[in-house]
């Protein structure tokens, strides 16, 4: 998922086509070896030791992938040494905030690293907004699509869509759990699929897909579900979440972006802010709400 699917997810960018899959691969690779030292020097420093094995380089990798999240905002107006700069603050924030959850909000650790899609998104807003207003020349040049890498674009849409399922249920260790959230990540991701075809086909006045939309829309399904994704007992509430969400990223992506880039300067290039941010930050609402009638439901009488 982290390499491929990010990696050709970014791809449609006519001067950073394949430069993107480059990038993604070097902030995956620099973003998991901070992320398992923070891990290391953060989450385990009561140990007194660093243990280093195959869960915590799982754990490292989810954490680097809020980088990769970031990169689709700011693609096109940044070069290599600023998305350093940005792997190495970003990643030490994100698990900072895992710290902060688990430590003194008790969350669990599936739920802190859940939130990863809303941080990633909000975070990579935060650098659009710090970059200089309004953008060079040269940077609005490297912002224009091209349409010859749409497939490769496509092409990592689907694997990230065919394995989200195992990225929303990594962190479960109960089984019932993370059947639940395997099985209800897919009904948000395939209705959130149908959502996004059948508006983006309804909004085009042709008829026509816009294939834009479909990058952005199939995936908030799975993201939306993503904290919730063990506490849902219904079918139909996974799917009336993806169907919100994938309503939610195509409304944002062909109304609020164009509005946003022409009041605040406000550019989204990937519209991760559709994909991610929205869609993450309904599900943490969810989530807190399907955790305050677990309580309810599970108090003495």
């Amino acid at each position: 998922m982290a390499t491929l699917g990010f990696g050709f997810l970014n791809t449609s960018l006519r001067r950073h086509c394949w430069s993107s899959v480059a990038f993604n691969l070097f902030l995956l690779a620099l973003g998991v070896q901070l992320a398992v030292l923070l891990d290391g020097l953060l989450i385990q420093l009561s140990l007194r030791k660093m243990t280093i094995n195959m869960s915590s380089i799982q754990k490292a990798t989810m954490s680097a992938t809020s980088v990769l999240i970031s990169a689709g905002v700011v693609l096109g107006k940044v070069n290599l040494l600023q998305l350093v700069f940005m792997t190495l603050i970003e990643v030490t924030a994100f698990s900072a905030t895992r710290l902060v959850g688990m430590n003194y909000l008790s969350m669990e650790e599936h739920v802190s690293m859940m939130y990863i899609h809303m941080f990633a998104a909000y975070f990579g807003l935060t650098v659009v907004c710090c970059l200089q207003k309004p953008l060079p020349s040269a940077s609005e040049d490297k912002d224009q699509t091209a349409t010859s890498p749409s497939l490769f674009t496509m092409l990592g849409t689907l694997f990230l869509w065919i394995f989200w399922p195992s990225f929303n249920s990594a962190l479960l260790e109960v089984a019932d759990e993370r059947k639940k959230a395997v099985l209800n990540t897919y009904y948000a991701l395939a209705v959130s699929m149908v959502t996004a075809i059948l508006m983006s086909s309804l909004a085009h006045p042709q008829g026509k897909i816009n294939m834009t939309h479909i990058h952005n829309a199939v995936l908030a399904g799975g993201v939306v579900v993503g904290a919730p994704s063990h506490l849902i007992h219904s079918p139909w509430l996974a799917m009336v979440l993806g169907f919100v969400a994938g309503v939610i990223s195509i409304g944002g992506v062909k109304y609020v972006q164009a509005c946003l880039q022409r009041t605040v300067q406000l550019h989204d290039t990937y519209g991760v802010h559709y994909t991610f941010g929205l869609p993450g930050l309904l599900g943490g609402i969810v989530n807190i709400v399907l955790m305050e009638l677990l309580e309810e439901t599970t108090k003495p009488t």
